[in-house]
């Protein structure tokens, strides 16, 4: 991860990756300013565009065609990602509560996060429908149902709930792509039916009469039952009842109807209309406090009101963006004006669709094609980011509403900074950091952090030999709160590979300079990580020296006890053992290919649930299992591990790469050439193959060289241990586990490495 040169004065931060939220990473990417960093606080990282949804559940789209990668535009517009959900808002301290994490501070704050159906209202709606929206909570819902289709028998009613334009459009679009899917199957396309209620007697309420027309001629032709005037009050188990008490069976129970806001923004104190939206003024600040604003859905415009449709949040995203600006530097806002009239573009399914503004409706196949054009050329502003020219270099003072104290702290972050011990970050500023974590207290810690003095001391239990080990590096991950967590548990892999139990651990960190607030706030996300994981493991953190640089560091000299009779070590492998790697790898060429735009989110969200995963369990597994070689896969990738573990044991390897478990995306990264910067140094261990020229082709070669960050555990486990092993660590949560090879007796050939395809 690239650092700026200037220091971080002002955040911004946004909750919910909404359309005008993705208007403004996008924007402020485009035309960054000196000294603001933008915050993105989304829980998922793919967000889908609605637009485009019908169309993907008729099946005319893929998921990425209809989803905006986040994490890819946070790296673009060079805004920290936050994978996390936003459950309250300290305005009194300016932070963001969120759900799993430590709190986020801002300087500006904007919610666009949409709204959510009022299945709350009805009863057993919460328990037997499902909402439309949040999206992504519908989609996987889609996905099962388009599974559970291969083995339905009979009729499968779904019934959709709300006769508005979503409500409609979703119906014929998933009776679209469930025909074809029961016709592909050989099935009766018929017996998916379709069931529309509406508790008026209009449907497409908003739209002019010529538009309601068609579409109720188009359901009718499609054999969709449209139940109008029925207002569904009971929905139980596969059975929706009416206020008339008339009954309905359904298999499927989507919600469609008009939504509400967030339950949680109403602890806020934030002005909330009668359904639970933010009420903001023309410049899209909020009633209540000119430091938060609010776009899209969520918001209501006290003086334009408005139906809730994604063309509004859409258009908004630019008028959001510049008064944000506008905002960081103190200058005046302007006010925005919605239109009156807006055109809707509104699908039937099968690639004809209906445009419809005012009075004005047309439709046709055509109508079908202009909306495609329109959505693709949308979604290519977010999904071909264009390559930017590097950091601006100009004042990172200039133009940004500063207090004296404040701009005093910039001029000092900029200037020529004290090297020495001056370089240490201030005492203050670490105290008040580090006051609210509680790592924890061990017994045989009898000088620590709970009791801070020049220098740690720990007692070493009678019989047991004490473990040393030592890893620091710097940050890969915009989050510092994660990459505490990834660093702490990179620096445990030792310890537990070797089978010591974790004491003691003493940090050392690097933070950017800036404001004091800043590094303040970064120290504590960081250690906040840090101390989590250390504390989950039961290794207490008993010290540590913290220092400014250019990038954010961290590492820990870590220590531990052992049986010094069952140490785990690198020289313990036997002919007839099998090799077993508890994680997939990947971790180096997915996070070389991070920043450079080439990886999807989802795969670094793999990459990064794997890096949080602790070898703790795996290691007494093993253990268990009778393995007495075993090393934690780390900076030297696969191959250089195994090597450093054949040599001592006087041994020889085979590998099978097709058998190595890999994190998704690092073939397709890999495979472009995109490397971590470490591959070359690992790939001089190719001397130690002996059928190089075989395999060197092979889409997983260059994984063999791949250096990991957290990665799993590489053991050599006795035959007859090995499938009761490998199935107890799947157990343990170690679900990528695989034999990936086996030991052999050391043969004439000098390299002791065999690949096999």
């Amino acid at each position: 991860m690239d650092q700026p040169d200037q220091p971080v004065l002002r955040d911004i931060v946004l909750i919910g990756g909404g359309h005008s939220h993705v208007g403004v990473l996008r924007n402020f990417a485009m035309n960054p300013i000196p000294g603001v960093r933008l915050n993105l606080i989304c829980r998922d990282t793919h967000t889908p565009y609605s637009g485009m949804l019908p169309g993907y559940i008729a099946g005319h789209y893929s998921y990425d065609d209809v989803h905006i990668d986040l994490s890819r535009l946070a790296e673009f517009a060079g805004a920290r990602f936050y994978r996390s959900e936003a459950i309250d808002i300290d305005r009194t301290n300016q932070r963001v509560i969120c759900r799993d994490r430590p709190a986020i501070p801002y300087d500006l704050l904007s919610i666009n996060i949409g709204s959510t159906p009022r299945v709350d209202q009805v009863a057993g709606a919460e328990d037997h429908s499902v909402p439309v929206k949040p999206i992504n909570r519908f989609n996987n819902r889609w996905q099962t149902l388009l599974e559970r289709m291969e083995n339905h028998e009979g009729e499968l009613n779904v019934a959709v709930v709300g006769g508005g334009a979503g409500g409609v459009e979703l119906t014929l679009a998933m009776q679209y792509r469930l025909r074809n899917e029961l016709g592909a199957m050989g099935k009766d396309p018929e017996a998916a039916r379709f069931h529309l209620f509406n508790a008026s007697d209009q449907l497409l309420p908003t739209h002019n009469s010529s538009v309601r027309r068609r579409f109720e001629s188009v359901l009718q032709e499609r054999g969709v039952n449209v139940h109008e005037r029925t207002r569904i009050e009971q929905v139980n188990d596969r059975q929706l009842v009416a206020s008339s008490g008339a009954t309905f069976e359904a298999d499927e129970v989507l919600w469609v109807t008009q939504a509400g806001g967030a339950e949680w923004l109403t602890g806020t104190g934030l002005e909330l209309d009668e359904g639970g939206f933010i009420r903001v003024r023309d410049t899209l600040q909020t009633v209540t406090d000119p430091n938060i604003f609010a776009a899209g859905d969520i918001a209501t415009m006290i003086n334009h009101p408005r139906e809730k449709a994604g063309v509004f949040a859409v258009r908004q995203g630019k008028p959001l963006a510049e008064n944000l600006r506008r905002a960081v530097h103190g200058k005046a806002l302007k006010d925005y004006h919605p239109q009156k009239q807006w055109l809707a573009l509104i699908s039937t399914g099968d690639q004809y669709a209906v445009a419809s503004r005012g009075s004005f409706g047309v439709a046709g196949e055509w109508v079908w094609r202009w909306k495609d054009w329109i959505d693709r050329r949308f979604m290519a502003k977010f999904n071909n980011l264009p390559a930017m020219s590097e950091d601006s270099k100009d004042d990172p003072t200039s133009g940004i509403a500063l207090s004296s104290e404040e701009a005093q702290q910039a001029i000092s972050a900029v200037a020529m900074r004290c090297g020495g011990c001056g370089a240490k970050v201030g005492s203050t500023v670490l105290s008040r950091a580090l006051n609210s974590l509680q790592p924890i207290e061990r017994d045989d810690v009898l000088v620590g952090l709970h009791a801070p003095d020049d220098a740690a001391v720990v007692r070493v239990p009678d019989g047991m030999a004490m473990v040393h080990t030592v890893d620091f590096f710097r940050a890969f991950i915009d989050d510092p709160y994660i990459f505490g967590q990834v660093a702490a548990n990179h620096s445990l892999g030792d310890l537990f590979a070797m089978g010591a139990e974790a004491q003691s651990a003493t940090a050392v960190a690097t933070v950017p300079y800036g404001l004091e607030s800043k590094v303040e706030d970064v120290v504590y996300q960081m250690m906040a990580g840090a101390v989590q994981t250390l504390n989950e493991a039961g290794c207490a953190l008993v010290g540590g020296h913290t220092g400014e640089g250019k990038e954010l560091a961290l590492g820990f000299a870590a220590n531990g006890y052992i049986d010094p009779d069952t140490v785990m070590s690198k020289g313990g492998m036997k002919p007839g053992d099998v090799l077993i790697l508890t994680k997939p790898v990947g971790t180096g060429t997915l996070f070389a290919a991070h920043p450079r735009l080439e990886a999807k989110g989802r795969w670094i969200d793999s990459a990064l649930a794997s890096m949080l995963v602790s070898n703790q369990k795996a290691a007494r597994c093993i253990h268990e299992h009778g393995a007495q070689a075993c090393t934690d896969v780390t900076g030297f990738g696969l191959l250089g591990h195994l090597v450093e573990m054949t040599r001592p044991s006087g041994v020889d390897a085979e590998l099978d790469l097709s058998a190595i478990p890999v994190l998704p995306g690092a073939e397709e990264t890999a495979a472009s050439g995109i490397l971590s910067s470490l591959q070359p140094a690992n790939v001089r261990l190719r001397r130690a193959i002996r059928n190089q020229e075989e395999v060197v082709n092979h889409p997983r070669y260059p994984l063999a060289f791949d250096p990991q960050t957290a990665g799993g555990l590489l053991a050599s486990v006795p035959a007859d241990q090995a499938d009761a092993c490998v199935a107890e660590l799947k157990a343990l949560g170690y679900p990528e586990t695989a034999v990936i090879g086996r030991v052999k007796e050391q043969g004439e050939a000098l390299e002791p490495i065999l690949l096999n395809p």
